[in-house]
């Protein structure tokens, strides 16, 4: 008895373990779905981060434009993907290092906005762009990178921009209408969330 119990839990923690370890997707299969997020014609040359066989995040592809692309965390659900301006970088990357130090998300903001303001952290001088796209849980097949009914979105920055120097409302006023978030921040931006049947691509 005493037998059949021991290798009743040992089944049980090891069962738990596999649950708890996320199945980290090919490394072809996470660029494939990446660069989904990004321009047609910007998806072969961007440079793409995801995760290794240890769940680690690696630089995957070197990139040959101006595009960064980001993997899906195979913690999550479902897909969410993105792709940015490079030099967005330096702020993202900042961002994701606070995250894994344990940072919660408003201290992220106010690290990111002094060291923004000290000139430590720098933050592009022109608008610069961040492409989104998810799709449910449902839609995404991890194995083979096939995706349907995805969503695209748009994220423009503009640091310290607001409601008056460009004419954007403060929230959206109309299905798919331009409008200015975080504005008078470091992290001021346009969000652009069109119509759902607008934007879903494979």
């Amino acid at each position: 008895m005493k037998t059949f119990s021991f290798f009743c839990l040992s089944s049980c923690l090891i069962t738990a373990a596999m649950a708890q370890s996320p199945v980290v997707p090919s490394p072809d299969v996470q660029i494939k779905t990446a660069v989904l997020a990004a321009p047609a014609d910007k998806r072969d040359g961007a440079a793409v981060y995801g995760y290794s066989a240890k769940n680690e995040f690696v630089l995957l592809r070197k990139g040959s434009n101006e595009l960064v692309c980001l993997a899906d965390d195979p913690a999550q659900k479902g897909l969410s993907v993105s792709c940015y301006h490079r030099d967005l970088d330096p702020f993202m990357d900042r961002g994701r290092v606070l995250k894994q130090e344990g940072k919660k998300a408003n201290e992220i903001l106010a690290i990111r906005e002094k060291e923004v303001k000290a000139k430590t952290l720098k933050m592009p001088e022109q608008p610069s762009t961040l492409f989104v796209y998810t799709a449910k849980d449902g839609d995404y097949n991890p194995t083979s990178g096939d995706v349907k009914d995805g969503y695209l979105r748009y994220v423009v920055y503009i640091p310290y921009a607001t409601a008056e120097s460009t004419g954007l409302p403060t929230k959206p006023e109309a299905p798919g209408m331009p409008w200015i978030m975080d504005p008078g921040t470091h992290r001021a931006h346009i969000m652009i969330n069109p119509p759902v049947s607008t934007t879903a691509h494979h």
